[in-house]
C-alpha cells in the first residue's frame, strides 16, 4: 500500500516523530528486562521509565507520582470515571457533553442502561461552545464527576477547563478531562488548575499507539480499573508497555521544546488551507469557533455533497483526511458533534477535518487547495441535492507537490 502523498489527519492519529522512534527503539532489542525485576537488568528500564515519567509530569505541570501509564486514552477515561463513580458510591449522577469522543459516551450510555446512572448530556450552541450557566445548573448534591473534553477532536473547539474545574472543585465534585486532542498542541499547566484527572493518548502526540497516561491529582481517591500486579504503584496492573512509555516521555520532551513555534506555524497553514477553500468554493462554511480551538484543526462543511465521496476522491489523489473521528468512521450517519451544534443536514454530510501537524508542509497545503474544489464541483453535478452545477473548479488530475 502506498503512503499517501499529503497527510491531514493528525487528529486521528500522527507519525512518529524521529527522535521518539531513536529514543524507544534501544528497548526492543538490548533494554528489554521487565522493569519489575529485582535484578540491575530490568532495573535500568525502570530508571528509563521514572525518566520517561518526569518528561510527561514536565509537559502536563504536575507531579510525577501523579502519572498513570495506560494502554490508550479510552482506558484512561473509562478508568477515570469508574475510580470516581466507586469512590462516590452514593452519588448516581455524571456530567458530561453531547460531543464527547465515544470513549466517554458510549460508556455513560452502558452506565445509564445497565447501571442505572443518571447523566446530563450538555449542549453547545452554533460555534461548538459550552454555555456555563448551563455547566453550573446541571451540578447538584447527587453528581459525582463532571467529564468534559479539553478540545473537541472533530472541531478542535477548546472548552474552558479552567473554569469548568473551579465550579465543580467549588461543589465539591471530581472533574475529568478528556485531553487527548489538546495534549502537545495547547499549554496546560495542571498545577495552576483544579482538574482532578486529565487523559491523553501518545499516538496523537508523536508517540506511537498503544500507550497513554491518566493524571490523578494527589490525594484524590482512586480506584483501579485492572486488578493484578503491583505495577503503576498499585494503580494498574499488569506488564508495562516499557518502549511505548518511553517514547511517551521522548514525545512529551519534543512537545515542550517546540509547542510555541509549532503552534504559529502549523496554525498559518491551516489558516491558509481554510481561507483559500472557503474564499473558492461557494456553499462552504467553517465549523467551529474560528478562534477559540486548536491551531491545527479545520472542519469545513461543503453543501449538497456527501463526506464520504469526497474522502474517496482526494484519497485517489493522494491526499488523507477525515470526516469526523477515526473511532465513529463507517457509520453513515451525520457526526453527532455536527448534530449537536445544529449544522444543516445538506452541510453535516459534507463535513471534512484536516488536521495538520509539524511535519505539514506549504507545498502539501497548495497542492490540497488545488484539489478540493475540482472535488466538490465534480460530485455537485451528480448530487441528488443539487442539479445543475457547474464545470469543475480544476481538473482531478491536479499534480501532487514536488517530491512526494
Amino acid at each position: 500500500m502506498n503512503t499517501p502523498v499529503v497527510y491531514l489527519d493528525n487528529n486521528a492519529t500522527t507519525r512518529v516523530a524521529p527522535e521518539v522512534l531513536s529514543a524507544m527503539l534501544p528497548f526492543f532489542s538490548e533494554l528489554y528486562g521487565n522493569p519489575s525485576s529485582m535484578h540491575s537488568f530490568g532495573g535500568q528500564v525502570g530508571k528509563d521509565m521514572a525518566q520517561a515519567r518526569e518528561s510527561l509530569a514536565g509537559l502536563l505541570g504536575c507531579g510525577a507520582d501523579e502519572i498513570i501509564f495506560t494502554s490508550c486514552g479510552t482506558e484512561a477515561d473509562n478508568t477515570a470515571i469508574r475510580s470516581a463513580l466507586a469512590a462516590n458510591p452514593d452519588k448516581r449522577h455524571i456530567v458530561t457533553t453531547r460531543v464527547e469522543h465515544p470513549a466517554i459516551l458510549s460508556l455513560c450510555k452502558f452506565l445509564e442502561r445497565s447501571q442505572g446512572y443518571r447523566v446530563t448530556y450538555l449542549g453547545v450552541d452554533a460555534e461548538g461552545r459550552l454555555d456555563m450557566r448551563e455547566v453550573e445548573q446541571s451540578l447538584t448534591p447527587d453528581t459525582a464527576i463532571v467529564s468534559i473534553m479539553w478540545a473537541n477532536n472533530e472541531t478542535g473547539v477548546l472548552f474552558p477547563i479552567a473554569e469548568i474545574a473551579r465550579l465543580a472543585k467549588s461543589r465539591g465534585i471530581i472533574m475529568h478531562t478528556d485531553a487527548v486532542q489538546a495534549v502537545g498542541k495547547v499549554s496546560i499547566n495542571l498545577a495552576e488548575l483544579d482538574v482532578d484527572m486529565l487523559s491523553l493518548s501518545g499516538h496523537k502526540l508523536h508517540a506511537p499507539k498503544g500507550v497513554g497516561a491518566l493524571y490523578v491529582r494527589r490525594k484524590l481517591p482512586f480506584r483501579p480499573f485492572l486488578i493484578g500486579g503491583h505495577q503503576e504503584r498499585g494503580r494498574r496492573a499488569g506488564t508495562e508497555n516499557t518502549t511505548g512509555v518511553i517514547a511517551l516521555g521522548a514525545a512529551a520532551r519534543s512537545a515542550q521544546a517546540h509547542i510555541e513555534a509549532e503552534n504559529i506555524a502549523v496554525r498559518a497553514l491551516r489558516d491558509r488551507l481554510e481561507n483559500a477553500l472557503l474564499d473558492i468554493v461557494p456553499d462552504s462554511r467553517l465549523n467551529g469557533h474560528k478562534e477559540d480551538r486548536l491551531p491545527n484543526t479545520s472542519n469545513i462543511s461543503f453543501k449538497y455533497v456527501e463526506g464520504e465521496a469526497i474522502l474517496l476522491l482526494l484519497d485517489q489523489l493522494g491526499i488523507a483526511a477525515s470526516s469526523g473521528s477515526a473511532c465513529t468512521s463507517g457509520s453513515l450517519e451525520p457526526s453527532h458533534v455536527l448534530r449537536a451544534m445544529g449544522v444543516p443536514f445538506t452541510y453535516a454530510h459534507g463535513s471534512i477535518r484536516f488536521s495538520l501537524s509539524r511535519f505539514t508542509t506549504p507545498e502539501e497545503v497548495d497542492y490540497v487547495i488545488r484539489s478540493v474544489p475540482g472535488i466538490i464541483e465534480t460530485l455537485r453535478k451528480i448530487s441528488p441535492y443539487k442539479q445543475g452545477a457547474a464545470e469543475p473548479l480544476s481538473p482531478l488530475d491536479s499534480k501532487p507537490p514536488c517530491g512526494c
